[in-house]
């Protein structure tokens, strides 16, 4: 058997990957969801409980109210809005006059106690990232379970009827990912601008749905995805892959270089993969960041140099791969 190695990521660079000021921080605000997605880097479901707390919501909320810098507020999950502070979070983002993006499944709004989600979204004109890994039904519930394509285009047509998609402050995104892989045939993830194209045409033919821009996303090796490339025997060589396929191009518009990531309990990461892997963000003096010791320094600025692994590969591979799609 051939043992496949893979370049330490950093070696692939020209010089280290080092933060720029920061503009985005993105909360997690738990693992909780009404899916349980086969591809999720989370590994987030019903059954999981974890969650925010009252004490770091509070910390985030007065990070977002110290931080003019802070130009986007992204909120994700689990289902974000099934986690403990989520509507807490909105509004004090939109108070600081941020730009509020929220991951959503689209299948929670039929979801007892969440209707009121499509309302409230729009009169806090609110972006929406909605996940979407493909226009064709087959593929989505392949993916996400049974009857949620039917979900998610219920919900995309409820979202333009109060506006999105058709209205300028009301954004509405799709993010598409590519089916897990079963075999060593890989793939990269198709020319956004095309698919977007296809995208908008069948939603439009079909179920008159319109939306605003899809993203490409690269199924990083994290999560269930992981699990998933390790029981085909795939995972070492889906790595390989996406390093063969590394676009020096990419490097400079990596969304680790200008965010912040930070999980539930107010630990602090340079990407939501590093969260998931436990990779925690370092000060310039090797410690470990919370949100309380960005408080407590007065700065978001403490990172100098990114905490990277072999998944960044995903992220630099062909076109690139970031929460808002290619990068190049």
């Amino acid at each position: 058997m051939v043992k496949i190695s893979v370049t330490h990521f950093k070696q692939k660079l020209s010089s280290p990957l080092t933060k720029q000021q920061i503009t985005v921080l993105q909360i997690n605000l738990g693992k909780r969801c009404n899916l349980a997605c086969n591809h999720c880097h989370v590994e987030a479901g019903p059954k999981r409980t974890e969650e925010l707390s009252p004490e770091v919501c509070q910390q985030l909320i007065e990070i977002i109210r110290a931080f003019p810098q802070i130009k986007i507020v992204d909120l994700t999950g689990g289902a974000p809005e099934m986690n403990y502070g989520f509507k807490p979070l909105v509004e004090a983002a939109k108070l600081a006059n941020k730009e509020v993006i929220v991951r959503s499944n689209l299948t929670i709004y039929f979801e007892d106690g969440f209707g009121d989600l499509p309302k409230y979204f729009a009169q806090n004109q609110v972006r929406i990232v909605a996940s979407l890994p493909c226009y064709l039904a087959d593929n989505v519930d392949k993916m996400r379970g049974a009857g949620v394509y039917d979900g998610s285009i219920k919900a995309l047509q409820w979202l333009n009827q109060v506006g999105y998609g058709k209205e300028p402050n009301l954004i509405l995104d799709l993010v598409y990912n590519p089916q897990l892989a079963s075999s060593e045939k890989f793939s990269l993830t198709p020319d956004q601008v095309k698919l977007e194209q296809d995208y908008k045409v069948f939603l439009q033919e079909h179920f008159g749905i319109v939306f605003n821009h899809l993203f490409t996303i690269t199924n990083l090796p994290v999560g269930r995805t992981k699990l998933h490339l390790e029981r085909k025997k795939l995972y070492a060589p889906y790595l390989q892959f996406l390093e063969l396929n590394f676009n020096p191009n990419t490097v400079e518009n990596l969304m680790c270089r200008d965010q912040l990531s930070v999980d539930y309990l107010g630990n602090v990461y340079d990407c939501d993969f590093n969260q998931m892997m436990n990779l925690p963000a370092k000060t310039r003096d090797g410690e470990n960041l919370t949100i309380a010791k960005l408080l407590a320094a007065g700065s978001l600025d403490l990172i100098d140099e990114i905490q990277t692994a072999a998944y960044c590969y995903g992220c630099t591979a062909g076109c690139g791969s970031s929460c808002g799609g290619a990068l190049v």
